[in-house]
Order: structure tokens, then sequence, then C-alpha cells
């Protein structure tokens, strides 16, 4: 059995099923320099991301009060890309905040603050210093 379009049928489990709080339960941010992208980190979010170096990886953890958490990760396979999947960071407040600090810390912003709808807030996208291709998100 292979995977087909349900785009037209409508979908009489999702009514049966609890949603997901979360889709994603945490992230990697591959990185080539380390002490630069917790520096990096650590500007953008005024914190202090404490490692853990656990074998052949470094690992940094983003501290959270929720459920999904993050780390700045160094070592084998880990490499930093402008292509593929797009991680949304927590714009906070008003991500015109963050955008300011990536762009003092030399993280290019390649698309300013966007609203999407009314009902979805804002995004950005930009470049970390390690060449991650990475974007905010916020209400406002």
């Amino acid at each position: 059995m292979g995977l087909t379009s349900n785009r037209n049928k409508p979908n009489t489990k999702v009514a049966e099923k609890t949603l997901l709080k979360n889709y994603a339960s945490c992230f990697e941010i591959p990185v080539i320099n380390f002490e630069e992208a917790l520096r990096f980190g650590n500007y953008l979010y005024e914190i202090d991301i404490k490692t853990n170096e656990t074998g052949d990886y470094n690992m940094a953890f983003f501290p959270v009060k929720g459920s999904v958490g993050g780390a700045i990760v160094w070592g084998p396979g880990s490499v930093p890309s402008n292509k593929g999947s797009l991680l949304y960071l927590n714009g906070v407040d008003d991500l015109n905040n963050l955008l300011i600090r990536v762009k003092e810390a030399g993280g290019p912003v390649i698309m300013p603050k966007t609203l999407i709808s009314k009902e979805y807030g804002y995004f950005a996208i930009f470049i970390d210093r390690g060449g991650n291709k990475m974007a905010f998100h916020s209400n406002n």
C-alpha cells in the first residue's frame, strides 16, 4: 500500500484523535565552529546556553519552559546548510528586535519581517553565522 493523496477526502479520524500540542519535539542546529555558534545564540536571546559533551559530539541546549527544545550540535555529520528544511525560532514579542541582533552579530537577513496573515502572524528569514538558513516567527 503506497501513499495516496487524501486532499479531497474528509478526514473522519481527526475527530477521534486528540491533535498533538506540537508536531516538533526537538531540533538540532548543526555547526562547524561550536564556540562561535554559542556566542551567536547567547547574543540573540541574551541567555547562557549550557554545553554538554557526549562522545564525539558537543551539544548546547537552549533553556526552555515549554515542551519543544533544541540544541546547537557539533560533531560527525553535523553540517550547516542553507538548503532543505527551515527551522523557525521563536520571534518573541516582536521579531524585529531579534533581526537587529542578527545583523549586529554579522548574520545576514534575507527576508525582513513579513506578514503571513492576521491569524498566523509574522516571519523573517536569516542566515546564522555558521551558514544555516533559519527563520523567526512571532504573532506581532
